[in-house]
C-alpha cells in the first residue's frame, strides 16, 4: 500500500482527477472486453459463416456440374452481382501452400474464416490476404482444378466496430476534459483558502480573500475569516494592554528616579536605585515584547546584507563572530523584526560563548540561518522551555542577565510571524548551542 501511495498524485486536483478517470477507464475496459468477446467476435463469426457457406455452395455446384464452363460463367456473374465475390477457376492447377500474414486483426478474422471453412468445405483450401487491395483470397483445391475466390475484407467484419470504439474513446476524452475543468473550478477556492491562510500565518496581507465555491468550502472560508479577525483583535488587545501598562509605569518610575537622585548617598539608597534600574529594564522588556507584533510592512530585502549588518554590530560589541553567508538572499520580510530576532539570538550566543559562527544559505523553498556558539549549551529537555516568556534557565544558560526571559520568546514570535520556525540542537562544530532559523520564501 505504501509503495502504491508513493506514486499517487500529491495534490487534491490530481487525486480528484484520478478518482474521475479510473472509473471511466474501468468502464471502457469492461465495455471493450464485452464488445469484442460478445458482439464483435460473434458478428465476425456470422459473417465468416456466410462467406464460407457461399464458397461451399459454389465449390459443390462446380463439382456437380456436367457443363463446368457454363456453370462457372453463371456463378461468376451471380457472385459478382449479388454476393460481392469474384470467382475464377483454373483447370488442372494444384494448390501450393503459402505463408499467411499474422497481424492481430487479420489473424482474428482469418482464424474465424478458417474455422468456418474447415466445417463447411470438404476440399483442401488456402487463405491469402492482399493488403493493398484489402481483399482475402481463398483458393479451394477441387478435383479438376483450383477455385479462386476473391472476397473483400468488409464482408468478413463490420466497420461499425471501429466507429463504436472511436466514439467511445472520443466521448470519454471529452468527458474527462469536462471533468478536469470542473474539478479545477471546484478546487480553486480551496487553493485560495490555503494561500490566504499561509499569507496570514506569515503576517502578509490576506484582506482580499472572499468565500467562494461549494457550500462546505465557503463555510471553511468564513471560519478562517472569523479566526483571522479574532487573532487580530487578540494581538491588538495584548499589544495595547502591555503598551499601556508599561507606559503608565514609566511615570511613577521617573518620579522615583528623580527623588532618589536628590537623596544623599546611603547603602539603602543604592539598593533602591538598583531596584529602580531593574524595574526599568523589565518595563523596557515588556515594551519590546509588545512591539513583537508590530504593524511593520513587509518589503523585498536582501537577507545577506541584513545578517552581515547584525554580525558587524556584534563584533563592535566585542564578539568573536565568523560568518559563511551566501549572497544575495532576497526575500519579502519585515527588516526591523528580523533584525531584532537576530540581535536577540546573536546577543545570547555572544554572551554565553567566546566564539560564534553564523551561516546563511538559500534553498529552493526557504532561507536557513544557523547561529552556533561554544558556550555551555542547553539540555535537550529544556529546548521548549527557553521559548516560553519569562523563563530563565539557571545555571546552564539564562536568557538575559538582568532581564526577564523574553529574548528568545520575542525572536520566536517574530520568526513565526514570517511563517518560519526556530530549531535548537547541539553544535557539532563549536560544541555549544546551534540555533537554526528557517524562513520560507
Amino acid at each position: 500500500m505504501f509503495r502504491i501511495k508513493k506514486y499517487l498524485p500529491q495534490t487534491l486536483l490530481g487525486r480528484s482527477i484520478l478518482i474521475v478517470i479510473i472509473p471511466v477507464l474501468i468502464l471502457q475496459a469492461a465495455t471493450v472486453y464485452l464488445f469484442f468477446d460478445r458482439h464483435w467476435s460473434r458478428m465476425t463469426s456470422r459473417l465468416a459463416f456466410a462467406v464460407a457457406g457461399e464458397i461451399a455452395v459454389i465449390a459443390q455446384s462446380i463439382e456437380d456440374s456436367h457443363d463446368r464452363d457454363t456453370t462457372i460463367h453463371a456463378i461468376q456473374n451471380y457472385a459478382a452481382r449479388s454476393l460481392d465475390l469474384i470467382i475464377n477457376y483454373v483447370p488442372g492447377a494444384k494448390l501450393s501452400p503459402e505463408q499467411v500474414p499474422t497481424t492481430w486483426l487479420k489473424g482474428l478474422v482469418l482464424d474465424t474464416l478458417d474455422a468456418e471453412l474447415a466445417q463447411q468445405i470438404k476440399y483442401p483450401y488456402h487463405i491469402r490476404i492482399v493488403d493493398d487491395e484489402k481483399t482475402v483470397i481463398i483458393d479451394v483445391q477441387l478435383d479438376h482444378g483450383i477455385l479462386n475466390v476473391i472476397c473483400l475484407q468488409r464482408r468478413l467484419y463490420s466497420s461499425s466496430s471501429y466507429i463504436f470504439l472511436l466514439w467511445m474513446v472520443s466521448i470519454s476524452m471529452l468527458l474527462s476534459v469536462v471533468a478536469v475543468i470542473f474539478m479545477r473550478n471546484q478546487i480553486r477556492p480551496i487553493r485560495k483558502l490555503a494561500i490566504a491562510a499561509d499569507r496570514f500565518g506569515r503576517g502578509l496581507d490576506a484582506d482580499n480573500f472572499k468565500p467562494e465555491g461549494a457550500r462546505e468550502v465557503r463555510q471553511a472560508a468564513r471560519a478562517f475569516i472569523d479566526m483571522r479577525d479574532r487573532i487580530r483583535r487578540q494581538i491588538e488587545q495584548r499589544t495595547a494592554m502591555l503598551d499601556g501598562v508599561s507606559h503608565d509605569l514609566r511615570t511613577p518610575l521617573t518620579r522615583l528616579k528623580l527623588g532618589l537622585s536628590m537623596v544623599p548617598d546611603h547603602p539603602d539608597i543604592a539598593a533602591l536605585k538598583g531596584d529602580v534600574a531593574a524595574m526599568e529594564r523589565m518595563i523596557n522588556a515588556y515594551l519590546e515584547f509588545a512591539r513583537g507584533t508590530s504593524t511593520e510592512k513587509p518589503v523585498a530585502t536582501n537577507l545577506a546584507v541584513l545578517v552581515k549588518h547584525q554580525i558587524e554590530n556584534e563584533r563592535r560589541m566585542g564578539g568573536a563572530v565568523t560568518d559563511e553567508i551566501d549572497a544575495p538572499l532576497y526575500m519579502t520580510v519585515r527588516p526591523s523584526s528580523i533584525e531584532r530576532a537576530l540581535a536577540n539570538i546573536l546577543g545570547n550566543a555572544r554572551k554565553y560563548g567566546k566564539h560564534v559562527h553564523v551561516s546563511a544559505q538559500g534553498r529552493e523553498d526557504d532561507v536557513v540561518i544557523a547561529i552556533e556558539d561554544d558556550g555551555p549549551g542547553i539540555p535537550r529537555e529544556k529546548y521548549d522551555d527557553v521559548f516560553r516568556p519569562f523563563v530563565r534557565l539557571d545555571p546552564a544558560r539564562s536568557i538575559d542577565d538582568g532581564g526577564v526571559g523574553l529574548g528568545l520568546s520575542i525572536a520566536l514570535d517574530l520568526i513565526q510571524a514570517h511563517g518560519g520556525h526556530i530549531d535548537l540542537s547541539p553544535s557539532e562544530k563549536l560544541g555549544g548551542l546551534r540555533v537554526v532559523i528557517s524562513l520560507p520564501r
